[in-house]
This record gives structure tokens, sequence and C-alpha cells, in this order.
């Protein structure tokens, strides 16, 4: 199956607040919001949306395509990935832009403050699919990732005009971007991302109800934290998947990414939503258990184990044959 992942490669700078935002905020003064944060530590790590999905892919045995653009510092970010599994050749390279930064803040309940410079992401807008495509071979999905918002655009037009099955997964845009620039992103997905709070967004945003949504898509997942994760498809039955128990979570940055991972892993080895939601959550917890989006080594034997325990005999039973980890 041939895979493009498309959006941001960025550096990840984490931070981590001994105590509760939500103890500093008063309701009634946020528009004159001033506030600052001592931390207690900093972590550099390697990151980025559509970077951190590649690597969970490539760790599940996949040969995943990264499309999008970092800046000339993206050298040894690049034999990484590489080294997982992942194909860079199509990686647009800045000459005058360095690699976009994600600056973030989780405080001890996981919420998170944070801020992203584009950088060398902007000059995605620049780059086309259909060369990737003849490069690779005709993709079975392009996930559209958050990136630069014309390079979305563009990317999604692309996939429209040219019949190529897209994933929608605005994410982070979803904040800034108005009505018309989401309603571009989503009609036609053949499938969207969101978390709950997202899909409120979603809705909020369009003015379109969660079931005229459903008509623009082929399938909605919903992912709900710690209660797991809805699969919403039109005229069929919602699929509901819990959350891995026996969590011990450190740090939630770039969750959401390896669920997606998961999620299209699965698809890929031709299993269904109900499978693909449960591969999704057991990939997950091995980023929230870490500092890091893709500081995590996936055992074979272990993570089976985990999945046994999770979601029993007959899921471990369909994902084995498939499972292909870096180590055994």
């Amino acid at each position: 199956m041939s895979l493009l992942i498309a959006g941001s490669v960025a550096t990840d700078h984490l931070m981590s607040f001994a105590g509760r935002f939500s103890d500093s905020l008063v309701v009634d003064q946020l528009d004159k919001i001033s506030v600052s944060f001592l931390v207690d530590d900093l972590e550099v790590r390697r990151g980025g949306v559509a970077a951190n999905i590649c690597f969970g892919l490539g760790n599940l045995g996949l040969r995943p395509v990264l499309v999008g653009a970092v800046g000339e510092d993206f050298a040894d970010y690049r034999a990484w990935l590489e080294r997982h599994q992942v194909d860079c050749d199509s990686v647009h390279v800045s000459e005058t832009r360095h690699t976009a930064r994600f600056v973030c803040t989780n405080d001890t309940s996981m919420a998170q403050i944070a801020s992203f410079y584009p950088g060398a992401m902007s000059e995605s807008r620049e780059m086309e699919l259909k060369p990737i495509v003849d490069r690779v071979g005709e993709p079975d999905y392009v996930l559209i990732g958050p990136d630069d918002p014309e390079g979305m655009l563009r990317h999604t037009d692309e996939c429209r005009q040219r019949g190529y099955r897209f994933v929608a997964d605005p994410s982070q845009q979803l904040a800034f971007g108005d009505g018309d620039l989401i309603r571009q992103l989503v009609e036609g997905a053949d499938m969207l991302f969101s978390n709950e709070y997202e899909a409120s967004l979603i809705t909020q945003k369009t003015g379109w109800s969660a079931e005229e949504v459903l008509d623009r898509v082929g399938t909605w997942v919903i992912t709900l934290g710690a209660q797991g994760v809805r699969v919403e498809a039109k005229g069929r039955e919602t699929i509901r998947v819990a959350a891995v128990p026996d969590v011990v979570p450190v740090e939630p940055t770039g969750v959401g990414d390896a669920f997606r991972a998961g999620f299209l892993a699965a698809l890929a080895w031709g299993l269904d939503h109900e499978r693909a939601a449960q591969l999704g959550c057991l990939l997950a917890v091995h980023v929230v258990e870490k500092v890091g989006t893709q500081e995590y080594t996936l055992s074979r034997a272990a993570f089976l184990e985990r999945c046994t325990r999770a979601y029993g005999p007959e899921a471990t039973a369909d994902i084995e044959p498939h499972l292909r980890t870096l180590h055994p």
C-alpha cells in the first residue's frame, strides 16, 4: 500500500509546568491575559505531524512517503527517519528558512499551551503531488495533516482533481482557520480525523451539523482521550473502542499522530475500522508514556502481549500476521 503523508516536519521544544494552567486564568479577564509559567525542564525532540505519523508507520513495518518542506538543518533528522523506513526522497528543502519549530508547555493535568513557528513549512505550497505519485505509484491514501494552509488547500484540491483518496486531518489549523478554509479541507475526504474538541470546532466554524459533516466524508474518526475513540460513518453503526488500560501518562504531545499511524497501518493491512482503532490506541500509548514523539521502541512480543490484555486474543490474531516491528 502506498501512503503519502503530507504535513509539518518540526523540532519540538517540550516543557513541563508543575501546576495547573487553570489556576492562573481569570475567566472574565482573558481578553487581557498576560501570564508566565516557571517550567521545570526542557526537552528538545524531533517532531511535526507528518514526520511523527511516518515514524509510527515505519515502526509498524510500512514505508510511508513523507511530503513536507524543511530547512537545510534537516540532514540529521532525515537520516533518523530513513533508518526507520520513511521515504524522504520527496521532501522539499528550503534554501532560506529553518525547519519549523513547535514550543509547548504541559501542566500536571496534561493541558497544553503551545506556539508554532512555520519556517520552511511555508514552502509546502510549492509542492505538487503528481511528481511524487509518478515516482512511487498511485497512492492508496494521501493524508493531509496540519501544514501551511495554502499547501494544505493545494494538496486537497489536487487530490480531488486527480482522484486520489485523501484523509483530512486539519487538527491544529482548526483553531485559527475560518469556516471557508475548514470546509475546503474536509469536503470530499475519504476519512476525517479529529479529537472531540476539534469535532466541535469543525461543526461550529463550518456551520455544518455532525450529520452534514458525515454527508461530506466517508468516515469520521474522533479520538476521545482516556475514553478511547469513536468511528462514525453515514448509514453505519457507530464503532466505539476503549482506550488501552493501565497507562502511565508522561507527556501527551504526538499521541494523536501515533494513533493515526496505527489506524492507517491497519487499513493498509486490510483490517476493519474496529481493529484499526485498536491498533491506533495501542501505538498511541507508546508515545504518551515517553517524553518526545519519536522516542519509543516497539518490541513485537511486548506489543502483542499488550494487545491481548487490552483487546483480547482475537484482536491479536488479526494483527499479528501483519506486524513487522524493528525489534523482536
